[in-house]
């Protein structure tokens, strides 16, 4: 299971459809939007996690940060400081804004949704992710810990062989074909 099965979950239906009300999509145009802008997202959280103590950030994120209020509480997605929080993400993430603005036009050339609509959704999108990922790791009332890296490598694991280097390295390879 990758993020963006754990994000498409039949749990997490509400969230996307309060998400499709949000931004004036349908259901469909909001899946291929998510669909376009999670692997980006993947690919930001997975270079992070590759040193120990970006690894631990994230664990500590995902501990403190009340993300699952995003997709537990849907109707918050729509608040100006989910926004705030999804840009945090993202800066976190991708480090700059510019990062953000390429995501979203290569999304919108992949999905035909326009560019500027998904960089209004993309930090709304990352406090989704962040969200999914608190519940996942944090269901049950638990505590995150650094012998959650196994769900987290195969949760970055996108071709589910156990290992996310051969994905990393697709990854970058597609990139460079672009």
């Amino acid at each position: 299971m990758n993020i963006l099965d754990i994000l498409m979950a039949d749990e997490n239906r509400s969230a996307l459809d309060t998400l499709s009300k949000n931004f004036n999509l349908s259901q469909s145009e909001t899946k291929n939007a998510v669909q376009e802008l999670i692997p980006a997202l993947t690919r930001g959280i997975q270079k992070n996690t590759d040193q120990p103590a970006g690894l631990d950030e994230l664990l500590d994120a995902l501990k403190t940060g009340g993300h699952n209020q995003y997709v537990d509480q849907p109707d918050i997605l729509a608040k100006p400081a989910t926004t705030k929080d999804g840009n945090d993400i993202l800066g976190h993430i991708f480090g700059n804004k510019e990062v953000s603005r390429n995501v979203a036009k290569r999304a919108s050339q992949n999905s035909g949704i326009s560019s500027t609509l998904l960089k209004k959704m993309l930090p709304v999108v990352a406090s989704l992710v962040m969200g999914a990922l608190s519940k996942k790791l944090m269901g049950g009332g638990r505590s995150a810990s650094r012998a959650d890296t196994g769900i987290i490598g195969s949760l970055l694991d996108s071709d589910g062989d156990g290992a996310i280097w051969d994905d990393l390295l697709g990854m970058g390879a597609k990139a460079l074909l672009r």
